[in-house]
Formats: structure tokens, C-alpha cells, sequence
């Protein structure tokens, strides 16, 4: 076959390349052969705790400290409820992240939670996870990251009103195609591009945190009240969508954990430090948006950080504003340069198109996979309401995350001597999944339409499955026609597979 000799005659350059790029801080750019002698490629258990905190800590902050604070506010109506909701959000995550710790050092195969879902209860439950991250959470995560930086970047331009929609959405669909172009074009551009938008995004925090705790040490506490607390549970549980939306990421550790040196130690610790300092993080930059904002005017803006730069820096404002569009532009990098592993681990369990693990024979790069999630994100792009994208998310998101920490209640029952490294509480996988169904399904009354669209979108994933992978004995015009499909692709983009990846 066609696909065959194109993978022969670059097999031998493939020998470095795994998940072309995936994951950063995982170090996948620099794995090395095994010396077996076969050219395999095999991960090295080489980050230490504290490269497991930074991978935490930089998977989970991104532009939801700039968007979620409105977003919460929204909904609980008071300034001391909605710090109260950034606390437990903080929490829940935490509890979240150390029932993964148990399932991670259980079930230590590639994919995580999509992982620990196969081995638990089967290929369509996991193939329904599999959707779910990779049809709207990832993609829908872009399309939120991208319109966030469109609205830092035009909200000096329009001071006293809200950017136009459609340029928003333009600006949004440009930056996505220039890191698309980066990231296939070139690894080391996509995690120098990383690197640098990351510096930036911790500098924007520490610069609102550390004015926010002057404002705070001259009295500025006329906001903290609990006045006008709305107390529908309804409201309470669309709060926790935009605050859980910036703790998104908690669990990206489990997808590199057999690089970690010594799981058993170091993850529960590097849980424990990230998602601490996170929620503290998080805590102090909402304080400091609120020693200076009202909430009406927090109410009143798309972009939290761009008014309280208005307010405390004066000609200095256009400082804020560029750092946190600095921030988004990596956050959206980082989406796309982490998407790659999923996407592999799918395909290497028969689950995704083949054309998913290839690689670009000459620039080593994720080509078609990267291509797949800009395009999906750019669809989503045809809505411009940020918080109905996050409830879109956060429905999915919960969700699934909510099976996957069934997983662990269940497999002690249904293989009590499977070997725990980590013994988790029971009290925490029971917590959490009351929590999750806190979370999914009081929103289905409150924001029925978001939801609704939610659920279609899972409940796709049902055809799909029954005629790409349930169904074996494929008319062999049907397997000609997709075997063809491939291979059209893959000498459109000059793809193959890495030599790992072949079956």
C-alpha cells in the first residue's frame, strides 16, 4: 500500500518522535531511544517534584483569573460569597486531583482519566470520555482562551463600551491560525512561545496581587459584604462553572506520570503544593480586583484586569491589559501543544482515526492533529458569549471527570487486590461525586439551553461509535473508502506514523 512506503521511507527519521510535542513541561521533546536496538522510543521517569508542581501549577492558570471573576460574581451576587466560591473551587479541585493520584498510580497507562475509564467499565464509556474532551472541552477551552485575548487586546480601543463581536471573533480566529501555524511548523517554536507567554502571565498576577495588597493596607474593604447574595441554588451551582473553569488542568499531571520520579511520593505532594498555591493565587487577585472594583463594575466588564488597570495605573494602564493578552496567547498555545497526546493515546486504542498519531516528515511536527483542534475551535468561535462557552464546558468537563473518579469507589469493589500505591479516604471520591452532581445537574434547570447543547453534543458520540468502532465487519468498500481518505490526507499534509505507533 501507498500509506506503507511513505511510512518505510521515513521510518527511520521518525525514531525520536513519539506524541509529537505533547505536554508541556513533560519534557516529550526530549525523549531517547531505548538502546534496545529497535529504535523504540520510551518516556523516562526524569521530572522531579518540583517539575511536577510547575506543570500543574501552568496547566491550570490561564486566562480563567481573568474572565471567571465576572463570571462567578454573576451569579452569587455578593463579593464575599463569590471569594467563598473561588475557596471551594479551589477544594473541590484538590480532592479531585488526589483521587487521580490513587487511580494514576493504580492504572498507569498513557491517556489518564481516558485510561482509567477503558480499564474500569470498557471501550464505549471510555470512547464517550475520549469525545468529550476532544470535541468540546479541548477545543471549546481554545475558542474561551482566544476570546479572551481578543478582549484584552481591543479593550483599550473601546474604553467605554464592549468591543464589536465580530471583531472579537476575527481577532479570536487570527491568533488561533498564527499558533497553528507555529505549532505546526515547529516544536521548539511552540515551547519557546510557551516559555515566554508563560513569564508573562505570572508577572500580570504578581503586579495585581502585589498592588491589590497596597489598596488592601490602605482600608479599600467597602466591597467585602455579603449584600445581595443571591441564594438560589440554581445560581450557586452556575457560580461554580466559571470558578471551576480557571482551576481546568489540575489533573494534567496524570497524563505524564510515568515520567514523574518516584509517583507514589512525589504526586500526592505535588497535588498538594500546586493546588494550594493556586487557590491562594487565585484568592489574592480576586481580593485585589475588589480593594478597587465595584461589583457593578466588575458586572459591567468582559475584562476585570484592563478596568482595574484604568483605575490603579493611570498612563501605566496599558501595562495589564498586554501582559494578560501575553497570557491568553500561551494559554492558547498550550492547548494546542498539549492536545497531541490525547489524540495519541486514542488512536493507539483504536479509538481515533489513524490519521491523529501522524507526524510531519519533515518539520516533526502533530500536523493534522493540531489542525483538527483549530478548526474545531474556530466553529466554536461562531458564538462570541464566553460565559455560554463555559457553561458548555463546564457541564462536559464535570462530567465526565465525575465518572472518571467513580472509577476508583468501583474498582475497590470490583478489584479490592489490584495494587493501591495510594490509598485515598473513601470520603473523597463520595465527596466529590456529590459535589459533581451538585454542579451538573442543577444547571440543567437553571441554564437549560447551554446544557442542552451540552448533552446533544455527548450524545453524539453514540452513532459515531457504533459505526467507526463497534461495527467489525465493515463492507470492503467502506474500509477502501476511508483506507483512501487517509491516504489523500496524509500526502496532502506529508504525514506518517512514528515507528510507536504503528500496529
Amino acid at each position: 500500500m501507498e500509506t506503507e512506503s511513505l511510512n518505510n521511507k521515513s521510518s527511520s527519521r521518525q525514531n525520536s518522535v513519539t506524541n509529537g510535542g505533547g505536554g508541556s513541561g513533560g519534557g516529550d521533546g526530549d525523549e531517547k531511544p531505548s538502546g534496545d536496538g529497535g529504535g523504540e522510543v520510551t518516556l523516562k521517569a526524569k521530572m522531579s517534584l518540583l517539575n511536577g508542581v510547575t506543570v500543574i501549577v501552568g496547566s491550570i492558570i490561564g486566562s480563567g483569573i481573568f474572565v471567571s471573576p465576572t463570571g462567578v460574581l454573576m451569579h452569587t451576587g455578593s463579593v464575599n460569597l463569590a471569594l467563598v466560591v473561588w475557596v471551594a473551587s479551589g477544594l473541590f479541585s484538590m480532592v479531585g486531583a488526589y483521587c487521580y493520584a490513587e487511580l494514576g498510580t493504580m492504572i498507569r497507562k498513557s491517556g489518564a482519566d481516558y485510561a482509567y475509564i477503558m480499564e474500569t467499565f470498557g471501550p464505549f464509556m471510555a470512547f464517550i470520555r475520549l469525545w468529550i474532551e476532544c470535541m468540546i472541552v479541548r477545543p471549546c477551552s481554545q475558542a474561551i482562551v482566544a476570546l479572551t485575548f481578543s478582549v484584552y487586546v481591543l479593550k483599550p480601543f473601546f474604553p467605554d463600551c464592549q468591543p464589536p463581536e465580530d471583531s472579537a471573533r476575527l481577532l479570536a480566529v487570527c491568533c488561533i491560525l498564527v499558533l497553528t501555524f507555529v505549532n505546526c511548523w515547529d516544536v521548539k517554536w511552540a515551547t519557546w512561545v510557551q516559555d515566554i507567554f508563560t513569564y508573562a502571565k505570572l508577572l500580570a498576577l504578581f503586579i495585581v496581587i502585589a498592588t491589590g495588597m497596597y489598596q488592601l493596607s490602605l482600608g479599600k474593604t467597602e466591597y467585602f459584604t455579603f449584600e445581595n447574595t443571591n441564594t438560589q441554588v440554581t445560581s450557586l451551582a452556575l457560580s461554580f462553572y466559571s470558578g471551576l473553569f480557571a482551576y481546568n488542568g489540575w489533573n494534567y499531571l496524570n497524563f505524564i506520570i510515568e515520567e514523574l520520579k518516584d509517583p507514589v511520593k512525589n504526586l500526592p505532594r505535588a497535588i498538594a503544593i500546586s493546588c494550594t498555591l493556586v487557590t491562594v493565587v487565585y484568592l489574592l487577585a480576586n481580593v485585589a480586583f475588589y480593594t478597587t472594583l465595584s461589583p457593578e463594575e466588575v458586572l459591567g466588564s468582559e475584562a476585570v484586569a484592563v478596568a482595574y488597570a484604568d483605575r490603579i495605573f493611570g498612563q501605566f494602564a496599558w501595562t495589564i491589559p498586554v501582559f494578560v493578552a501575553l497570557s491568553t496567547f500561551g494559554a492558547v498555545n498550550g492547548i494546542l501543544l498539549t492536545s497531541s497526546r490525547l489524540f495519541y493515546a486514542g488512536a493507539c486504542e483504536g479509538q481515533m482515526p489513524e490519521i491523529l498519531t501522524m507526524i510531519q516528515i519533515q518539520r516533526f511536527t502533530p500536523t493534522p492533529a493540531v489542525l483538527v483542534m483549530a478548526l474545531l475551535s474556530m466553529l466554536y468561535l461562531t458564538s462570541s458569549n464566553i460565559f455560554a462557552l463555559i457553561n458548555y464546558v463546564g457541564f462536559a468537563t464535570w462530567l465526565s471527570i465525575g465518572v472518571s473518579v467513580l472509577c476508583l469507589p468501583w474498582l475497590r469493589w470490583a478489584q479490592p487486590n489490584l495494587p493501591r500505591p495510594i490509598r485515598v479516604p473513601l470520603v473523597f471520591p463520595i465527596v466529590y461525586l456529590l459535589a459533581t452532581l451538585f454542579v451538573t445537574l442543577v444547571p440543567m434547570y437553571a441554564s437549560p439551553v447551554e446544557t442542552g447543547y451540552g448533552i446533544l453534543m455527548i450524545l453524539s458520540s453514540v452513532p459515531v461509535y457504533l459505526v467507526f468502532i463497534a461495527w467489525k465487519n465493515k463492507p470492503m468498500w467502506f474500509n477502501r473508502t476511508m483506507g483512501g481518505f487517509t491516504q489523500v490526507l496524509q500526502k496532502m499534509m506529508m504525514v506518517v506514523r512514528p515507528k510507536t505507533a504503528s500496529k
